[in-house]
């Protein structure tokens, strides 16, 4: 059976334009996406932001109803039979909400269990099993008042486990977090592993996707480009390598000029404190990098390296990387 079906998903917000006139806009934030998932370990739909991803999971999970298509959990539609899938599935929302900050770790999964509607025999048994899945289990005596952001994630992941969903939706679960925080949250969805759900996890992180996901899906302007193994979607900037040059300022003007060169696939600016980066896609190598420092000329180069491509590359080249 199909864990997820999606078919011309679709979702219109309508934006006002104005205080006074009332005229609206129509905004697509998912624009008839399509995809099929059977049984998998954990998928990853990445997107740029305001792409279209949370909603999508919003969709999925029965919190908003779609503008156009169907979608099936488990074989239950969306919207006809939203209550069937509810205790089907869980769900976590990246931030902080959700958790009663007075209450210890333990009380707080007691409680959540109790509106699963959780047998209690069931539920003293599952909480410490969760508490050690996800790390907590020395502190699930303390309040949550005193975890770090990174704790009360992971805690948000044991409540979302506690009825023993067959489906569990993340979306940007390690957003705002700290290195240390998101690294042990990473570690806690490789973990879930062992669970054997289907995990549908959103992330705007290309390593994270990488590290953590059998599949990805990238979405762009509101429709699915690709749904393939991180390996296979890799391969499609195998002709390119990635040079790098870290500039002191650089005009629009040079970057056109950069984009202009023949041999260059697509390039652009990322800002690092007071230094720029400028990455050029090109299947011409160290060998590019002659003519991309005459194009700079008069600019104040730092270092300049060359390297294989990676996941993030090959999500610039799908979406469009002339920002």
């Amino acid at each position: 059976m199909k864990t997820i079906e999606v078919n011309n998903l679709k979702r219109i917000f309508k934006a006002s334009l104005g205080m006074f006139k009332r005229k609206f806009k129509e905004i697509k934030a998912v624009d008839g996406i399509s995809f099929n998932l059977t049984f998998i370990s954990l998928v990853s739909l990445i997107c740029p932001n305001g792409a279209g991803k949370t909603t999508t999971v919003k969709m999925l999970t029965t919190l908003l109803i779609p503008t156009n298509g169907s979608a099936r959990i488990l074989g239950y539609d969306i919207v006809k039979q939203a209550p069937e899938i509810r205790p089907r599935i869980g769900f976590i929302f990246g931030g902080e909400r959700g958790l009663y900050w007075r209450l210890s770790g333990i009380d707080n999964l007691r409680y959540f269990a109790s509106l699963y509607y959780v047998d209690p025999a069931k539920a003293k048994k599952r909480i410490p099993y969760l508490l050690k899945l996800v790390g907590l289990s020395d502190r699930g005596r303390e309040k949550v008042e005193g975890y770090s952001r990174g704790m009360r994630q992971r805690l948000h992941v044991a409540r979302a486990l506690l009825h023993d969903p067959e489906v569990l939706f993340l979306d940007e679960p390690t957003m705002g977090l700290d290195p240390v925080g998101a690294r042990e949250l990473r570690q806690t969805i490789k973990n879930l592993q062992s669970e054997k759900k289907t995990i549908f996890m959103t992330t705007h992180y290309m390593f994270e996707a990488d590290a953590l996901c059998q599949r990805i899906a990238i979405i762009n302007k509101g429709k699915i480009v690709v749904l393939d193994t991180p390996e296979k979607i890799k391969e499609t900037v195998k002709d390119l390598s990635v040079v790098e040059i870290e500039v002191f300022g650089v005009p629009h003007e040079k970057m056109e000029k950069i984009r202009a060169l023949p041999f260059v696939d697509s390039a652009m600016v990322e800002n690092r404190d007071q230094r720029q980066l400028i990455i050029v896609h090109t299947p011409c190598g160290a060998e590019a990098i002659p003519e991309l420092v005459n194009t700079l000329r008069g600019l104040n180069i730092g270092k300049i390296t060359s390297r294989e491509p990676t996941l993030e590359d090959a999500y610039v080249r799908l979406v469009g990387g002339d920002a």
